[in-house]
């Protein structure tokens, strides 16, 4: 460009002239030849300069050409990052994803654990009672045995024995049963002792053994001190509560975790709901879908999930709670249009060896009942049970432990189905719903069944 400038500021008065000339005279002029051949040279120097300046275009057009190739050589660089970038954040999100579920699992296991301890250290309580109720029984067997044998000792200086056989066969076997009793007394504390043991490895085994304080006495006065330290502890955690009724009788008003100890059971962990003036014990409360209830029949008779969230308190220790006084089994239901419900019976439960049958029959409610009543109904699960009609398996075709009696009864262990645009009959049948006898079924977004004794008032 600034040689272009430079010949058409020597060119221009050029042009200026010739013009100038040719409009100035229509004569011939002597010096019109040497003006002609001074055009010539001017043209031949703008030619020149045309072309240096063509030259100088051709060489701009190559460097330009240059630059912008390497600028896109640069885009294809950052496009080729940029893409890496993304499969890196695709493959965090996946990482992210893994290890939320992983935190879930151990959470859950973490819990189930915790639930081991308390239940290891309730067992290690009893046995520390029952092992100072068998030193004392054998403490007190001995000092009867030297007292016995003192007092023998003395009736025999004073009185005149007539027949000394006798007297020493006597003798010799109330000692004999002295001996075997103190002789069964030190077998039952070795064998007490060889359970505790048992329990303390396990216990440490879960690696929870710092959250629980643990002491064996080793004499009388050790003894009285454990056994009053374990006293205090049974009652802080409500070790002797038998329900959650038990609970709210002593002045409880919250809703939480309780401990409990149902009559000839073990202490375990349950949800208390208190409300309408009562205390219910949750035994199963479902809300969003996030526990798996197509479990195995050993899942369901001890239990699973967490009692904060989703969770099947477990068959065993349903009965063991039913099993004290008549109860009373109350079912609440919600579904996806956030209508309520509620119905309860009076419940009958049998043992494992009928397969936690129960027996129900309905005592009030807002909803038509949907469970068999005055008839006895046996728990199935997938691989337990198949006490239907027709022989089906209703667990393993319907998803989920229950009561069956037959397969497209309700059943509110069933799948967890989200409602779809179409919402046909076929699908709730397998997912949780609430069935009438008549009419059509009701696909629930929430459940919960709860216990608490008939007598409420005077159950203690």
């Amino acid at each position: 460009m600034k040689i272009f400038a430079v010949l058409l500021f020597a060119v221009s008065p050029v042009i200026l002239v010739t013009i100038d000339g040719n409009y100035s005279s229509f004569e011939p002029n002597p010096s019109e030849t040497k003006l002609r051949f001074a055009m010539l040279d001017d043209v031949r120097l703008l030619a020149n300069g045309l072309l240096q300046l063509g030259h100088g275009l051709k060489d701009f057009a190559v460097k330009t050409k240059g630059q912008m190739d390497d600028i896109f050589h640069r885009l294809n660089i950052f496009d080729q990052s940029f893409y890496e970038l993304l499969q890196q954040t695709h493959k965090i999100k996946e990482e992210e994803k893994q290890l939320r579920k992983t935190t879930s699992r151990l959470q859950a296991n973490n819990e189930e654990i915790k639930n081991l301890s308390l239940e290891l250290s309730s067992k290690i309580k009893v046995l520390s009672q029952e092992r100072i109720q068998l030193q004392d029984k054998v403490g007190g067997l001995e000092e009867k045995l030297t007292k016995l044998f003192h007092t023998q000792l003395k009736i025999q200086a004073r009185e005149e024995i007539v027949s000394p056989k006798n007297f020493g066969d006597n003798q010799n076997n109330n000692l004999r049963y002295l001996l075997e009793v103190v002789q069964a007394q030190h077998a039952q504390l070795d064998k007490q002792q060889k359970q505790m043991q048992a329990l303390e490895k396990k216990l440490n085994n879960t690696g929870f053994q710092g959250d629980i304080q643990i002491s064996f006495p080793l004499n009388t006065e050790e003894a009285k001190n454990t056994k009053a330290n374990t006293t205090a502890r049974v009652q802080d955690y409500k070790g002797s509560a038998t329900d959650c009724a038990w609970i709210y009788n002593r002045g409880e008003r919250s809703n939480g975790i309780y401990s409990i100890k149902p009559n000839r059971s073990k202490a375990f962990n349950v949800y208390c709901e208190m409300k309408m003036e009562t205390s219910w014990t949750v035994i199963q409360n479902r809300a969003d879908g996030s526990l798996d209830f197509n479990q195995t029949w050993e899942s369901y008779t001890n239990g699973f999930g967490n009692l904060d969230g989703e969770f099947w308190l477990g068959l065993r220790k349903i009965h063991s709670i039913v099993d004290q006084a008549d109860y009373i089994l109350r079912i609440e239901l919600e579904d996806w249009k956030a209508n309520k419900r509620y119905i309860e019976y009076s419940l009958i439960m049998g043992g494992p060896e009928t397969d936690y049958a129960v027996r129900l029959a309905k005592t009030t409610g807002n909803i038509p009942n949907a469970l068999p009543e005055q008839k006895e109904v046996r728990f199935s699960t997938k691989d337990h049970g198949n006490n239907t009609k027709g022989n089906n398996n209703c667990p393993e075709n319907y998803s989920g432990g229950w009561w069956h009696d037959e397969c497209e009864e309700t059943n509110l262990n069933g799948k967890y189905t989200k409602p779809t645009s179409k919402d046909k009959l076929e699908r709730r049948k397998r997912g949780l719903y609430w069935k009438p006898h008549k009419g059509r079924s009701y696909l629930l977004k929430s459940t919960k069944l709860m216990l608490h004794p008939a007598e409420f008032e005077n159950f203690d």
